[in-house]
Order: structure tokens, then C-alpha cells, then sequence
């Protein structure tokens, strides 16, 4: 989401991440979120690809991945020329052609390519050369299906998928029980097809199928264990400060929920994490919500976002995504898990003692 400051003007480069010689995997990943809400997002790809070669980056194995930032934001800002480059770039950063982020950047090229408008045959077999890591990787039908979304060819995404599916629980019609889908934290590839193949399928408007119903019921099977991992814990969800005003916005009934600010937010789920760790739990975490998002899982249901049992569905989804998750607690030297930029023993730590 983009970053307004008051008087509606949206922000530098260094607001978002303060001038310093060494990005974060932090800084990163809040440029991922934030950068084109700056006010120079071609500036701001150049500035991370330029630390990535000049070994500005706190972990050097994060080089193949402020690379791939780059090239995104080029291609989002439609500068193929620039976004190929870092794309060549990132792809030699990574340690081996088949370290699972390879793929990513290899499905962006493609991308990259059907936007120059005359690479559509390079650009199709780029990405059928990734096809057989659909059958392998978790990772490979999103990327792979959203580059040929971009390029109208979402057809041919439904066949690929479809077919991979198959390959994996045989014939249809000998489909009798559902499958394991995998860890709440770690979906498994079925899982992750039959996702993409229902969202695919959904935006071609085709006829619900077996395999439809079988991608609902695997994703209400991880709702369910990733509540019970949960242990119940369905509202220890983190609202970024923007999402937070979004959705007391849409839905002020919330507030006896969420806190009637994002101040008094942060405070509830401080004090909660203090009192969970007080109880012996460990590896202890926020997830990362958004108003879209919910409103899109209660759109899934057929339900209300502010409902108590669509709220712990879509908390319970949000959990199994391992980027979703922030980690806590944090160094107190290090920047908060909030998001706000200031040092955690400045900012939340105090928190729990108010």
C-alpha cells in the first residue's frame, strides 16, 4: 500500500527506508510493500540494484533478491529494457539455476518479454521450460499462472495447471478421498495447484468442477489446522497503520476488537505476546493483515468481515503464509515488529508495561 504523508504527498525513497550504508532484509521488505508509493520508484530500484553490487546488503545472499525487486518495480513502471537487466542481473546473484527463487525471476523475464511486445515466442518458452516445476514447487503455479495472466494467455494457464493436477492424483474420476495437503506453515504442491487452477478458472468463468470443490476443501482442511496450531489465537493479527484506519473505516464496530486506534492496537498485541510467553509459548509471531484480503476471504464465504468465525478464517489463512509472518520479539535495538521505523525498546516494548 502506498504511504501518504499529510497534505496527500507521497514520500522519498529515504522516508521509507532512513539513509544508511547497509540494507536490511527489514528494509527490503518494506520497500516490497511501500515503493510505489514513493515518490520515485525507477530511483528506487536503481538504489537497491546498486547495493546488491556494491555489497550493501546486511546478508549478501539477499543480492539475488533486491535484484529481483528491481526488476519488478521496472516492470510494473513498464521500463522492460531496465527490468531485464536486473532480472539477468538477479538470476546470477543466486547461488544455482535451481534454487527455487530462480523460477520467480525466470517467470518475470517472460513477462518482462510479452511486454516488449515482439519476445511473445521467447517469452512462452521461457516459461514452458519452468513447467516442470510445477509438479516440484510450491512457489511455481502462482508465478507461473500470473505470467501468463499478464499476457492474456490464461487459458493456457488452466490447461498447464489442470494438467499437472492430474499428473499428481491420477485420473479424476479416481479421486475418492482428499489428499494430504501439507503442513499449516508449508502448503504442499498440490495444494498450491489446485489454488491456482480455482483462481485461474474462476477468472475464465468456468463451470465449478471436482477438482474446485476439492481445491475449497483443502483450503478449509489448513483453515482448520492452522487454528488449532494456532491454539485459538485468531485475532493476533498486525494491521499496518494504513490498513488499521482502513478498517476501522469500513467497519468501526471493530474497534473492541482491534483497539479504537492503531496506538492502542499495537498495545493489545504487545501485552497478549507478553502474556502468551508468560504461559511457556514460543516461537511466537504477528501476521500482517489487510482490509483486501479480508474482505476478500469473507467474499470467499459468503460471509460478513466483521463476523468472529470469517475474522478467525481469514487470521487462520493469513497464519499459513511464512511471509506473512512477523517474528517476535525483537532485539531491542532493532526495529519494531509494528513497522513503524523506530527501535523496539522506544516503541512497543514499553508498551505492555502502560
Amino acid at each position: 500500500m502506498a504511504i501518504i504523508r499529510p497534505g496527500g504527498s507521497t514520500p522519498t525513497y529515504r522516508e521509507v527506508v532512513p539513509t544508511r550504508d547497509v540494507l536490511t532484509k527489514a528494509d527490503l521488505a518494506e520497500l516490497r510493500r511501500s515503493v510505489l508509493g514513493t515518490a520515485d520508484p525507477l530511483g528506487v530500484a536503481a538504489d537497491v540494484a546498486e547495493a546488491a553490487r556494491q555489497g550493501r546488503l546486511q546478508d549478501p545472499d539477499d543480492a539475488g533478491d533486491a535484484l529481483t525487486l528491481a526488476a519488478e518495480i521496472a516492470q510494473i513502471r513498464a521500463r522492460p529494457d531496465a527490468a531485464m537487466r536486473y532480472a539477468d542481473e538477479a538470476l546470477a546473484a543466486y547461488p544455482s539455476a535451481d534454487d527455487p527463487r530462480a523460477g520467480v525471476v525466470r517467470a518475470l523475464r517472460a513477462r518482462v518479454m510479452f511486454q516488449a511486445g515482439d519476445r511473445d515466442d521467447e517469452a512462452m518458452a521461457e516459461l514452458t521450460a519452468l513447467r516442470p516445476l510445477l509438479l516440484t514447487q510450491p512457489d511455481a503455479p502462482a508465478y507461473v499462472s500470473a505470467a501468463l495472466d499478464a499476457a492474456g494467455r490464461s487459458a493456457i494457464a488452466e490447461t498447464w495447471l489442470s494438467e499437472a493436477v492430474d499428473s499428481l492424483l491420477g485420473e479424476r474420476t479416481g479421486v475418492t478421498a482428499d489428499p494430504e495437503v501439507g503442513p499449516p506453515d508449508a502448503p504442499g504442491v498440490l495444494f498450491s495447484l489446485l489454488q491456482q487452477r480455482h483462481r485461474v478458472r474462476r477468472n475464465l468463468n468456468l463451470t465449478h468442477d471436482r477438482q474446485d470443490d476439492l481445491a475449497d476443501r483443502l483450503e478449509n482442511q489448513l483453515v482448520r489446522r492452522a487454528a488449532e496450531r494456532q491454539g485459538g489465537d485468531t485475532d493476533l493479527l498486525l494491521w499496518p497503520r494504513e490498513e488499521f484506519d482502513s478498517l476501522l473505516a469500513a467497519h468501526p464496530e471493530l474497534t473492541d476488537v482491534y483497539g479504537p486506534d492503531w496506538d492502542a492496537h499495537r498495545a493489545r498485541l504487545e501485552k497478549e505476546l507478553v502474556r502468551l510467553t508468560a504461559a511457556g509459548r514460543t516461537g511466537l509471531g504477528v501476521f500482517r493483515a489487510t482490509v483486501a484480503g479480508l474482505h476478500a476471504f469473507a467474499g470467499r464465504r459468503d460471509g460478513d468481515a466483521t463476523d468472529a468465525a470469517i475474522r478467525a478464517g481469514y487470521a487462520a489463512e493469513v497464519s499459513a503464509r511464512p511471509s506473512s509472518r512477523v517474528p517476535w520479539p525483537p532485539e531491542r535495538n532493532d526495529p519494531c515488529w509494528c513497522g513503524s521505523g523506530l527501535k523496539y525498546k522506544k516503541d512497543c516494548l514499553p508498551r505492555s508495561r502502560s
